[in-house]
């Protein structure tokens, strides 16, 4: 069987594809489902991991709609037992389990694999924006909110539109007044920002980064604690320019629940392997990802956690069902 890859991870895959061959590749490849359209951070979870398995035994799927919810109800009520569907998940997809936004939907509705990545919300604008930081940015939207449009991924109580909430809230703006224009994902969010449609971007660092290479964009903050290396490595904090807010936003994929424990522990076997290999941090690092690295019981402890502060979060705005 010939690999077709061309990154520092070939070394990687050729030795996970040994380890799982036998299980996975005698049928049909495993799925990756990408609960939003192309282009954003889910749509990079699920690259990476295809990159780290190999094209040949890990595919691509896309199930776009209710900001992952179309996504979490298929797995739970109609593909709860499949053996070889993974599906990506963020830190946004744990805020909206915190909201009620997945109905009656708890942490304990699926099994968590693998958090393989994390990332940081940023602000973004146009290359050609008048807004050359974040200060400016808020000022103008201070001024006159309903004349700066920006793009979110979701509605009012996404972590998109929680990262702006809590940004004007601190520049003395009723989070109310904001004029937040929803999209499915991060990618349609930068598209509606490079045709104009809106001025500014609540997103993720990830999309930004990919974004960032044609010098189209512009990021004015990263949501971090300090700066982040790669291509946003000039980019200030928030904090630096007197906004304490920072927003990680853990990376990873789900299975259904009643996923046998055989085949669960096959997979988080498989993530743990692969992260251990040399060549994963830079294929990470290449899909716009930071290091986290953490799977199966410590991951849904974690994940239980997360879910928790979320909620906590929300309930300051207002936004928990």
């Amino acid at each position: 069987m010939r690999l077709l890859t061309s990154t520092p991870a070939l070394a990687l895959t050729g030795c996970l594809l040994g380890l799982w061959a036998a299980a996975a590749l005698a049928s049909p490849p495993a799925l990756c489902i990408v609960p939003a359209k192309p282009g954003g951070g889910m749509d990079q979870t699920c690259k990476l991991a295809q990159k780290a398995l190999g094209a040949q035994a890990l595919q691509i799927s896309y199930m776009p709609g209710g900001v992952g919810a179309v996504a979490w109800t298929s797995i739970i009520t109609q593909r709860s037992a499949e053996p070889n569907t993974l599906v990506a998940y963020s830190g946004g997809s744990l805020l909206n389990l915190a909201e009620g936004k997945f109905g009656q939907s708890t942490s304990g509705n699926v099994r968590w694999v693998a958090g393989i990545g994390t990332d940081y919300g940023m602000i973004a604008v146009r290359s050609d924006s008048p807004y050359k930081n974040l200060r400016d940015l808020m000022s103008a939207i201070k001024d006159k909110p309903s004349q700066v449009p920006i793009g979110t991924g979701g509605t009012i109580g996404s972590q998109d539109w929680l990262k702006m909430a809590q940004i004007a809230r601190q520049s003395n703006v009723d989070p109310k007044s904001l004029r937040l224009v929803a999209f499915e994902g991060g990618g349609e969010s930068f598209t509606a920002l490079l045709a104009g449609y809106v001025q500014a971007v609540s997103g993720d660092a990830s999309e930004a980064s990919l974004h960032a290479i044609g010098n189209k964009i512009r990021v004015l903050a990263v949501l971090s604690d300090a700066r982040l290396p790669g291509a946003l490595a000039n980019v200030p904090t928030a904090r630096e320019q007197g906004y304490d807010v920072t927003w990680p936003i853990i990376r990873g994929v789900y299975m259904g629940p009643q996923v046998s424990d055989a085949d669960y522990k096959k997979w988080v076997g498989v993530f743990q392997h692969a992260m251990a290999q040399p060549g994963f941090d830079e294929e990470r690092k290449l899909h716009g990802l930071y290091p986290f690295a953490m799977t199966g019981q410590d991951l849904t402890n974690y994940i239980d956690k997360a879910v928790n502060h979320y909620r906590q979060q929300a309930k300051e705005f207002g936004l928990v069902r």
